[in-house]
C-alpha cells in the first residue's frame, strides 16, 4: 500500500497513522477498534495518542450503540480544517504535472 502524503510528510507514527484514516475517509464514523485495524496499530499505541486527539478537538463523536462510540474527523475544527488545507497543498505540490515544470524550470 502506498504511503499518504501526510504520512510522507509527517512519519510513519501512530499518531500520524489514526489522523490519515480519518483524512482519507472524511465522513466516515468508526469505532476505536476499527480505526486500530485501519491504522494497522496496537491498541496501546491507540489508547497512548487517544488523549491527543481528543485534546486537540480533531475528531467528534457520532453515533453511540451501549458503550460503543463512532468518531469522525470534526471538519469544523480550526486545526481540521488547517490541516486539509496542508494536505492539499501537500498534494499539489507533489503531482507529477508540478514536478515536472520545477524540473523544466531549473
Amino acid at each position: 500500500m502506498e504511503q499518504s502524503n501526510l504520512i510522507r510528510f509527517f512519519g510513519d507514527n501512530p499518531f500520524m497513522k489514526i489522523l490519515d484514516v480519518f483524512i482519507d475517509n472524511i465522513g466516515e464514523d468508526y469505532s476505536k477498534k476499527e480505526i486500530q485495524e485501519l491504522a494497522g496499530i496496537s491498541k496501546g499505541a491507540l489508547f497512548n495518542h487517544w488523549n491527543k486527539l481528543e485534546e486537540l478537538n480533531l475528531l467528534k463523536v457520532t453515533r453511540q450503540f451501549g458503550n460503543t462510540k463512532l468518531f469522525t474527523l470534526d471538519t469544523k475544527s480550526a486545526l481540521v480544517k488547517d490541516l486539509l488545507k496542508f494536505e492539499a497543498r501537500i498534494i499539489e505540490e507533489t503531482s507529477p504535472k508540478k514536478i515536472a515544470v520545477k524540473a523544466r524550470i531549473k
